[in-house]
């Protein structure tokens, strides 16, 4: 039996809140609200209005697991206390595998919106990319109470902005822009919703760093539900902004610049191109600090290779993940930059696997919350709403049965890694 090091507890409630809205407020932000107004016309805010409902249960569910059981593993932890260790595993490779992806296509799309508003070409963006990434890498590897008050600043300063932005705009909104309020139908609605779905996903990232909240019974809660409030806020009045002004009538993709164009006038490119560079930011350093620290997990449970557990005492930081990460994000920027794989093949890979991992979270909560019914009714909800959204994740599919393999051949199958020293 090893000895699992220590985590340094430096999370405090105002670094835990910024986490959880940069782990869930992403890029997302900057393009949904155009392409969900441009299906569904003025109802997409009928849509939204829905997912705001919805968020709470999601986000309370895992708050609620942070709080009575913060650990490093994460959703993994809870579904192995839940399930075994079999599916435990799996839900951790599921959210790793995402991460690997996920983070570089969210560097690359905040690179583009920087890189366009400066007149950067694709080359200097993948340049940009890869800077955003070593950025976030160094950020983590000095510990969460570094990049925990970097994320402060970058999520204050992004709410700001976006405040700015959304309240400038009113003076731009016509009330006909909001006629005929269901254009497409009522279908509409429904299929704007579902794509809504991507920009509530996140809660469960933050579980991973719940280990190192300083109170995390005191704090998850409460840290989750406000930032439940402010994220909710925050795209529900940049929809309303964006059917207001009319601005996704030109573009899904520049619905968002429209409005800061008009707001700003000339400055208005540069606040776009800042704007995606430290949102996309804010996402990949909780999104990295989550991963190193389950990769470091699953480690120390003899499910990933002895190297993913090296550990920095200095920092109390699991910096093997952190290793892992910075090869695994070398070969999919390569692969992108020399055109082996598009941006569009590289976005939906993620997605059936944070839908998996998800899932599997929602399940393990059904369980262990069995003696408190709120928390229980809630887990429901949060798992049938995933659940529904399966069907339109098409061939991405393929992604967690290719890693639902791996697993099985690699760990469950054979002892190719370290011996296990306990459980995740």
């Amino acid at each position: 039996m090893g000895t699992q090091l220590a985590l340094h507890k430096t999370i405090q409630l105002p670094q835990a809140i910024a986490l959880y809205i940069g782990s869930v407020m992403g890029s997302g932000i900057l393009l949904v609200p155009g392409l969900s107004a441009q299906i569904a016309g003025p109802s997409s805010l009928l849509a939204w209005g829905i997912m705001m409902i919805l968020v709470f249960p999601m986000a309370l569910v895992m708050g609620w697991l942070s709080a009575l059981y913060p650990h490093s593993g994460g959703v993994a932890h809870y579904v192995t206390k839940a399930f075994g260790e079999k599916l435990g595993t799996l839900a951790g490779w599921f959210f790793l595998m995402s991460v690997i992806i996920g983070a570089p296509v969210n560097a690359l799309t905040g690179a583009s919106f920087l890189g366009v508003a400066i007149g950067i070409g694709s080359t200097g963006q993948i340049v940009i990319a890869v800077i955003m990434i070593i950025l976030a890498l160094t950020m983590n590897y000095v510990g969460m109470k570094v990049s925990g008050q970097i994320q402060v600043i970058l999520t204050c300063g992004i709410v700001l902005v976006l405040c700015l932005v959304i309240f400038s705009s009113f003076s731009h909104m016509e009330p006909a822009n909001f006629q005929p309020f269901v254009p497409h139908g009522w279908w509409n609605v429904g299929e704007s919703a579902a794509i809504l779905f991507w920009c509530f996903i996140g809660w469960e990232a933050v579980t991973h760093l719940s280990e190192e909240f300083v109170s995390p019974k005191r704090d998850t809660v409460k840290a989750v539900t406000i930032a439940a409030v402010i994220v909710g806020v925050l795209y529900f009045l940049t929809a309303f902004a964006t059917v207001g002004t009319a601005s996704y009538l030109d573009g899904a993709q520049i619905a968002l610049v429209g409005i800061i164009k008009k707001s700003f006038g000339i400055s208005g490119s540069v606040v776009t191109g800042g704007l995606g560079f430290f949102i996309c930011m804010a996402t990949m350093i909780a999104y990295f600090g989550a991963a190193s620290r389950l990769a470091y997990a699953l480690s120390q449970a003899g499910k990933a290779p002895a190297f993913m557990g090296l550990f920095n005492k200095r920092y109390g930081t699991p910096v093997g993940g952190l290793y892992f990460l910075s090869g695994a994000f070398a070969i999919i920027v390569s692969l992108y930059a020399t055109g082996f794989i598009p941006l569009s093949t590289l976005i939906q890979l993620p997605n059936a696997t944070f839908i998996m991992t998800y899932l599997l979270g929602c399940a393990a909560a059904i369980r262990i919350f069995h003696d408190f019914k709120i928390a229980r009714l809630f887990s429901w909800i949060s798992f049938y709403l995933t659940l529904s959204i399966i069907p339109f994740v098409g061939w991405s599919l393929f992604y967690p049965v290719v890693i639902t393999l791996f697993v099985s051949i690699f760990i469950w199958k054979k002892d190719l890694f370290s011996k296990s020293i306990g459980p995740l």
